[in-house]
Parts: structure tokens; sequence; C-alpha cells
């Protein structure tokens, strides 16, 4: 009634006022505060409705049906026979939604509008039943059904069947609204369908139901990836901030998936009480916050962002690059103590300077190429074998490219290899003058090397985006060597921290779990073997993950063979550690096959997809 007022009332300046009060007016009549007939009446006496518009009103409910209706469409036509629509709207734009569910429209009980001969709708069939108060009581007392009896619904019009003792259980439907009252009443509170199908061991669609899958997410994740989640069905909490090791252990007992970003660190022993987790989200490029080897043998998946966020990080190292060589910082200090010292020494442009780049991965190429077009000239060194782009240059070595930059900028990983790969070495044979970039991880420099060469002007400038310990939440002190040095820029840990790219790694990050979770597909997981399937058709697939020996892609398939399942698809890929195995095989098959899997020798996790 509320998205037919909404067509109806299109072109009335009251519009709004009305549509508010035929919301209150809903409220009241599902709450139970006024007679249904009263609501029914004042609802369509304000609407002003047609019957050409009630067309446009079904294809709007078609595409409102909720999801995990959607997902659960051969249930309802399996069982079709048994199951009865009852409602206070009107048949005339609930059958042309429900019937293509399989519902039968003989199963499908509602008010009927009343039209006259202008097609204007007047009011509705007071003689049936849902009309009225109890009125859904009174119409499943007619149809005199036998067996047991489960009512689905989100209204006290619902509950009122139960109450009446027409129903063995009532279950509030929470996917699209809670109500309070109703909540208070149920034998069963169903987040979705999902829900109610696995209690009653009906599932045809989901081996397990989403909402009690249970997401953690920290440190400020976009709000895209939590709405994501939600909207998928699952259980989902999140935290502005990062969780220490007794937290996180604390906390991630009953977690599925996990979302962080740099500051929460994922240890061994976070790991040993993380009996649920499936999968960690890395919201950023970088995952030396995750012990991967422990997360490994656990069996738990990990994905990351490696290309969402690397053109903020870039613009980020031209700005400081222009900004340090123009030596603003220190110019901007004057000027906040009202100093006037317009002067064009030791500021110079970055045209035709020498830029250095250490690791040409995603970020360090892109810089390239960004600042070749500035007029900078461009030398990379790289631990792995790099295709140039552009006319830069490649180094075979850390000292061959020190000593001939004016610029140079850090863009490596975190791996335990890195650690201190610039101290006070390496700035002994850079230039004097050298402008210094840090924006990959914070413990590749040596802090004190750094501050000392500041000092002794050997480094004219540096840009700073990343510290060997970080603040874990903004509350927290930040206390560095660096700070009040001249024409020295810190800042927090933003490298990829713009609107543009959180939003970006929001939706990436999100889209890899739920391959993962749906289908099975480790497609750019950072641990896991890369396996892209198809999607699942007339089939359940079965996920198996074990320590990489020989022999268990035989034992499987022997266990198959031993009880006649026929295998539609098999797929196998491994890692140093793990083997992954993706069987589909027919819907219909020996449960007892599942426990036969899960013993088999050397078995890391094991689950079932529908």
């Amino acid at each position: 009634m509320d998205v037919l007022a909404d067509i109806s009332l299109k072109d009335d300046p009251d519009r709004e006022k009305i549509k508010a009060e035929i919301n209150q007016i809903t409220i009241q009549g599902m709450s139970g505060e006024i007679s249904f007939r009263d609501s029914l009446e004042r609802r369509i006496g304000l609407i002003k409705a047609e019957k050409k518009f009630l067309q446009p009103l079904i294809e709007i409910l078609k595409s409102k049906v909720s999801e995990s209706f959607k997902r659960n469409k051969d249930f309802f036509v399996t069982y079709s026979e048994n199951i009865y629509v009852i409602s206070n709207g009107f048949r005339e734009f609930i059958v042309p939604v429900v019937k293509e569910f399989g519902i039968k429209s003989e199963n499908t009980f509602a008010n009927d509008f009343v039209f006259d001969d202008k097609g204007r709708i007047i009011g509705f069939d007071t003689n049936n039943p849902l009309s009225a108060n109890h009125g859904k009581s009174e119409q499943i007392k007619r149809l005199k059904l036998s067996g047991d009896i489960y009512v689905i619904g989100d209204g006290h019009t619902d509950y009122e069947i139960k109450h009446a003792g027409l129903a063995n259980k009532f279950y509030a439907f929470t996917e699209n609204v809670e109500r309070k009252s109703v909540l208070e009443k149920a034998d069963h509170i169903v987040p979705s369908l999902d829900e109610f199908l696995y209690l009653n061991k009906l599932n045809t669609t989901i081996s397990y139901p989403k909402n009690r899958i249970s997401v953690l997410l920290l440190e400020n994740v976009h709000p895209t990836a939590i709405a994501i989640f939600k909207n998928e069905g699952f259980a989902v909490e999140s935290y502005p901030s990062g969780l220490d090791e007794a937290e996180l252990c604390k906390k991630i007992k009953n977690v599925s998936v996990l979302g962080i970003r740099s500051k929460t660190m994922v240890t061994a022993k976070v790991l040993e009480h993380a009996n649920r987790l499936m999968a960690i989200g890395a919201y950023c490029i970088g995952t030396n916050q995750i012990n991967i080897n422990s997360a490994t043998v656990k069996g738990v998946a990990v994905f990351n962002a490696p290309f969402s966020n690397t053109r903020s990080v870039v613009e980020l190292t031209i700005a400081n690059i222009i900004m340090l060589m123009r030596r603003i910082p220190d110019r901007s200090v004057k000027m906040h103590q009202g100093i006037w010292d317009k002067s064009a020494n030791n500021s110079f442009e970055i045209r035709g300077k020498k830029l250095g780049i250490i690791g040409y991965g995603n970020i360090g190429t892109q810089l390239s190429v960004l600042a070749e077009n500035l007029g900078m000239k461009v030398f990379y060194y790289d631990v792995d074998e790099k295709l140039s782009l552009g006319n830069a240059n490649k180094c075979k070595s850390l000292h061959e490219l020190l000593p001939l930059v004016d610029v140079l900028s850090l863009h490596i990983d975190g791996r335990r290899e890195n650690e201190n790969i610039i101290g006070e070495a390496e700035f002994a044979i850079m230039k004097k003058g050298v402008i210094f970039i840090n924006s990959s991880r914070g413990h590749v420099v040596d802090i004190q090397a750094l501050r000392k060469n500041i000092l002794s002007n050997r480094v004219a400038g540096c840009a700073i985006d990343v510290f060997p310990y970080e603040p874990i939440n903004n509350e927290e002190k930040f206390i560095s060597e660096l700070q009040n040095l001249p024409n020295c820029i810190l800042s927090p840990h933003i490298g990829g921290s713009t609107i543009e790219a959180q939003e970006h790694i929001g939706n990436f990050v999100p889209s890899k779990i739920l391959e993962y979770i749906n289908t099975g597909s480790t497609n750019n997981s950072v641990n896991f073997p890369n396996l892209i399937l198809p999607k699942l058709e007339n089939a359940h697939r079965l996920i198996h993950i074990h320590h990489n020996v020989p022999g268990i892609l035989a034992k499987i398939n022997i266990s198959l063979a031993e009880m006649g399942i026929n295998i539609v698809g098999q797929y196998l890929k491994t890692t140093e550690k793990i083997g992954y195995v993706i069987t589909d095989i027919d819907k219909s098959y020996d449960r007892d096959i599942i426990n036969k899997l899960k013993e088999v020798e050397n078995t890391i996790k094991f689950r079932v997809l529908y």
C-alpha cells in the first residue's frame, strides 16, 4: 500500500504529508493499535489509486522480493502444494508476484479491491474475512488444513494465527522489518528464509544460513563493505579501531569472516582461537600484519586489495615530492608564525630531476609513469625481474641506484628481509641533499639513521607515511624521533586513505570473500591456490582443504566411488603447504559421505555448498 501511494500521489503537492500519515496508519494496524479494517479503510481513502497504477506497482514489488526468497525459489516450487499465502494485502498485486515462485493462485488468499466505472479504487470486499480483525485466523479456519502449520510473518496479524491455536509455531521474519511487539511473541526469530529452512531441515539452496555467519570488521572499514555483507544476509559487527591481541583472541572465537586494515595484528595466537574462521580480508595492500603461515595451515583464506588504492598512494607521493623540493613545509610553519620569507633559495622544480624507486610493483610502476610525464628521469630497483615502463631505467642493485637519484621513494612489501633495508650505510652513499620518501612499511627504514641524516643535511627533506610503531587508534598519542625536524612531512599512514580508494577496497575485498564463501573460488587469495570456478548448476559442491601430502585426491575419489556418488566436475590445485580440492556431485547422494570426507587423514577443513 505504501508503494501504491508513491505511484498514485506522484503529482500531489501534499504527497510527503499523506505518505507519512499512511505509514503511521500501517504501523498502527500491523502492531494492533487500531483495528485492521479501520487501517485499511483509512489508507485506501488517502492513496486515491486507480486500476492503471497496479501494473507499475506489480513491477516494483517484484524487484523488492526478499533476497532469501529469491535464493530459495526451488523450495516454493518443490513444496507448492503445501505453501499458502495469507495476506491482508490485495490479490490484484500479490498473485502476479508470488506466482513467479511457483505458488499457486488457489493457495493465495488476500483482499479484493472494489473499483468504480472509471477504474478508481473506492474500497474493498467487506465480505472477505481478511478485511477484518483476526481475518487471517478466520481464513485458516475455513481452509481446514491438516498436519502441522508453521506461520512466517512480520506483523501482529501473523502472530494472531498462532495465538488462536491454529498454528504449531510462529516465526517472526525480520529480513525487511523488525517490530518489537511481534518479536516478543515469536517462537523463533528468522532473519531470512534460509534460517527457517535450516531449522526445519528443508534447505534446498544453501548449506548454512548466512545470518549465522558472523562478520567482524575493524578499523573503520568503509561503509560499503558493511552494507555488502549485510545485504548478503550475514551478521555484521564493526568497530572504528583495531583490537589488541588479547581482545581479538576473545572476540574471534565465533567469527567466520574477519576484516582488518593495517593496525590489527592477526597473530598465530589469535588464529589458535579462531575455530570458525573461514576468511580474512585485509582492506589494504599489505598482509604482513597477518600470520600467513598460521592462517594457511588453519585453512583460512586471506584476501587483500592489491590494486584498489594504488592511485591514491601515487598521488600523495607526487604531491610530497613537489612540496619537499619547494621546501613548503618550512615556509608554511614560518607563515603561521608571521614570518614572510619570500625567496627562491633551495627551491627547485621536479622537471629534469632523477627519481629513484625501490620496489617496481603496482604502485612503483604507476609512480614511474606519472613522474616521467612530469619530466622526471626514472630509475628503479626490484629484487624480481620487472619490465620497465616508458623510459624508466632498471638498476641492478641498491648501490647502483642510490648515488644516482635526487629523490628516493620506497614502495616495497613488509617481508622480514626488508627490515631496515635503508640504514646508515645506504644513506652514506646517497646524494647530498636527497629527498627521501617512504610510503611502504615503517620497519624498512632505520629511523635513527634517517633522523641523523636529516640533521646533517644529507637528506634535504623527507615525507614519511608509515612508522615502525603506529597508534592502534586515533586516541593514542603518536610519538616519533622524526617530529619537529626541518622540511619533514609526517602523515598518519594515509597514503591509500582517500574516499575513492576506500570505496574501491570496500567493494573489492568483500566481493572476493563472497566468491569464496558462495562458490569456493579463491581468485586473488594471498595464501590459497588460485581457482576460478564455474557457477554451480544442479549439483552440490564439496570443498576439501588439506595438508599437501600425496594421495588425498585418490582417497576422496575412492570414498565417492564406494558410495556410488557421481562426480559432475572436479578441480585440484596445490601450494607448498595445502591442497584445495573442489568436487561437484549430483544433488542426490548419501549424506554419510560428508563425515567420511571429513575423516580423511590430513584434512584441514571441509564444507558443502548447495
